[in-house]
């Protein structure tokens, strides 16, 4: 949480860059105010006025850089989960990645990272029953599709793909990425409506 000061929003983008960055790389262990001060340029006393602890600062800036899953509803529960498919890999893949994979981590360890954790899996969930349950109105899927499976095969094979890609391929995967996303959606989408 942090305090009542006035706010500067350059030095306060400063410093939630830095601390998401600097979070990504050393994790929890190695977080602290000083070395966000020290990434950030800015006076370990300012960041200290804005926040009261390294966990608030943190779970701050997570919130600030790292967005949660919105719902779309383009019509069809087929666009919906394009949507959804690149958004989730748009975390895994984007700017902030690294403190994306080190919240899963660390979630379990650090209650406020925990909750911005939980906040983000909450969207996803959130996001994904609402997207089925349109697509089981409309006919798209049987009716009993399960949200969880899908939504596990879903994220499970964005992060796998993300995480068993070799470094020397990432520009490869990125220009692909669309391709991927289609396949993969309509790879859930025929294995459901053939279980129904």
């Amino acid at each position: 949480m942090s305090l009542g000061r006035p706010r500067d929003p350059n030095v306060d983008a400063r410093i939630t860059r830095a601390a998401v960055e600097l979070f990504g790389r050393e994790g929890w262990a190695r977080f602290s105010i000083e070395a966000v001060a020290r990434a950030s340029g800015v006076g370990k006393q300012s960041i200290y006025l804005r926040w009261r602890s390294k966990e608030d600062l943190l779970s701050d800036a997570l919130t600030a850089r790292v967005g949660v899953i919105a719902d779309a509803d383009t019509g069809s529960l087929r666009g919906d989960l394009l949507d959804l498919t690149r958004q989730i890999l748009g975390l895994h893949l984007g700017e902030y990645h690294e403190a994306v994979l080190r919240m899963g981590i660390e979630a379990r360890h650090v209650p406020g990272i925990r909750r911005r954790w939980e906040q983000l899996l909450d969207s996803q969930i959130r996001a994904a029953r609402a997207m089925v349950r349109r697509g089981i109105r409309r006919g798209e899927v049987p009716r009993g599709t399960s949200v969880t499976m899908l939504l596990d095969a879903l994220c499970g094979g964005v992060i796998n793909h993300v995480l068993s890609t070799p470094d020397a391929y990432e520009a490869r995967m990125r220009a692909k990425a669309d391709r991927y996303v289609e396949g993969l959606v309509d790879l859930l989408l025929a294995g459901a409506c053939a279980a129904g």
